[in-house]
């Protein structure tokens, strides 16, 4: 039995005709989607606000991701908005030139400064899917850079009325190196009431990033530090 999310599965009738094959969609390990859920529902309800007065959820989520591996010194295996370069392949993560595991926190200071100086690259046109930024790259080993043999999955996180992209959705495949590890993760599979319920951690005072750190070290530690309350808001 092939149990693998995101795979083909098919069969044979009792009459000997082959079944319609069915596409099971690739999904979260329960303890990554109960973190992700987690900063989802708490951005739902203080999302980042523009300056116009727009609510950024999904920005909201990168930040909060991205103090969480900060709290954990760089050892979450979440990682918001890598920027990736297509152009290469595998496409490749670009990275902090200090710190070479962490994301570059300014992609157009990168393109003006190493874009050109790569006698491999083509000329540079924005919108043109050149450079790609999943919402969350979970990685296997923390403390390796998210290049394709280290991605675990890649998420893309979409929040009502945020439509699918079919052709992001193959340059992330491209990212992973396989289809069925690109997630799309809804805000309306997260229980944020039923979350919000459960906790009993106090993220007004604590920040969400510290309240859920320890949540994140038992999954790392495989259950060997203490397990607390993963909390939603």
């Amino acid at each position: 039995m092939n149990d693998q999310p995101g795979l083909s599965q098919g069969g044979m009738s009792p009459e000997g005709k082959t079944n319609p094959v069915g596409i099971l969609k690739p999904k979260l390990d329960p303890q990554d989607k109960n973190v992700l859920c987690s900063a989802i529902c708490y951005c739902s309800s203080t999302p980042n606000i523009s300056q116009d007065g727009k609510h950024l959820k999904q920005g909201c989520v990168a930040q909060r991701l991205g103090e969480l591996d900060e709290i954990l010194q760089r050892r979450s295996p979440y990682k918001p908005e890598v920027s990736y370069d297509m152009t290469k392949n595998p496409p490749q993560p670009i990275l902090d030139s200090q710190t070479g595991n962490s994301p570059h926190g300014w992609i157009p200071g990168w393109i003006n400064k190493y874009w050109n100086e790569d006698p491999e690259h083509p000329p540079f046109k924005p919108g043109k899917g050149m450079i790609r930024r999943p919402d969350v790259v979970i990685v296997k080993a923390a403390s390796k850079p998210p290049t394709q043999d280290n991605i675990k999955q890649v998420v893309e996180m979409k929040f009502p009325p945020d439509p699918p992209k079919v052709e992001q959705a193959q340059d992330y495949a491209k990212i992973a190196g396989n289809k069925n590890k690109v997630v799309e993760m809804t805000s309306t599979e997260c229980d944020c009431g039923q979350e919000h319920q459960q906790s009993n951690v106090p993220v007004e005072q604590l920040g969400w990033a510290a309240a859920i750190a320890g949540s994140v070290m038992f999954i790392l530690t495989r259950g060997r530090s203490p397990r607390p309350m993963i909390p939603a808001y």
